[in-house]
């Protein structure tokens, strides 16, 4: 069995990650940044030739940026973000290469994607956030499709994961407002400055849909959330229904995790 563990940011998919690790240690667990058949988020995909040119920019760090490279093809797949340096330019530029939020075509979107998840074979495999949240932020945020457009697309992954043996822990936020609260207090640092909220705006407000709707500050990331979360549970029911947990965010018991 396979499990993706999906919900909101700040739901608790972490944890949940490594509860279920825990539980079931002949698994592999992959986490936001890591090397995954599937997923692609703060990973950049480069061609030969802009891999080559990347290497030379930054010849000091090559040993470093090999080790987290992974060849697919044509392509090249660095998990920039586990790259440690000092020097925020690098992550920039690898930046750039993510296929996030609008930085490609949408027809090479979903073809990578659906191509991705078409070839992964691997069993035993636990995803945290692979299946819903990159994906959706880009196709609401930065593509503006409307719901019957991201529901058809989810049916397409639908069947791309045919015959694969996974199941869905969605972990739904009872109370998005609540929990953004209490993310902003936990993702601050010690003088109580906040760190991932300014950022999470920032983003927010880049977007074109945002903009369409005049979404903005918390209220305009609430209502995304909101929004968010009602489309992910309503695929959850059409299309997973019989591969899908839903789990109350944070509040789950000892006994629902056993029956999996």
């Amino acid at each position: 069995m396979n499990y993706f563990i999906e919900g909101l940011q700040g739901s608790g998919k972490s944890t949940l990650v490594q509860r279920i690790s825990d539980m079931k240690p002949d698994h592999r667990a992959v986490r936001e940044g890591e090397y995954s058949p599937i997923e692609l988020a703060w990973c950049a995909r480069m061609e030969e030739a802009a891999y080559r040119a990347m290497l030379a920019r930054y010849p000091d760090m090559r040993g470093a940026i090999e080790e987290k490279t992974h060849s697919e093809g044509d392509h090249k797949i660095v998990c920039y973000t586990k790259v440690r340096t000092e020097n925020r330019a690098f992550y920039r530029d690898l930046e750039q290469y993510e296929i996030y939020n609008g930085r490609v075509s949408y027809e090479d979107f979903q073809s990578i994607i659906l191509k991705r998840f078409a070839a992964w074979k691997q069993d035993g495999m636990i995803f945290e956030c692979s299946l819903f949240q990159n994906i959706m932020e880009d196709m609401i945020l930065f593509r503006c499709a409307s719901d019957a457009q991201i529901l058809a697309f989810y049916k397409r992954i639908q069947s791309a994961l045919a015959g694969k043996d996974y199941h869905i822990l969605y972990l739904k936020t009872a109370d998005i407002a609540g929990n953004l609260n209490a993310i902003r207090k936990e993702r601050s640092d010690a003088s109580g400055n906040e760190l991932w909220f300014p950022m999470m705006l920032e983003y927010l407000h880049a977007s074109p849909c945002a903009k369409a709707k005049g979404l903005k500050g918390e209220d305009g990331l609430i209502a995304h959330f909101k929004h968010r979360q009602a489309l992910e549970l309503r695929i959850c029911e059409e299309l997973f229904s019989d591969r899908c947990t839903v789990l109350a965010s944070k509040g789950y018991t000892d006994a629902e995790l056993a029956a999996l």
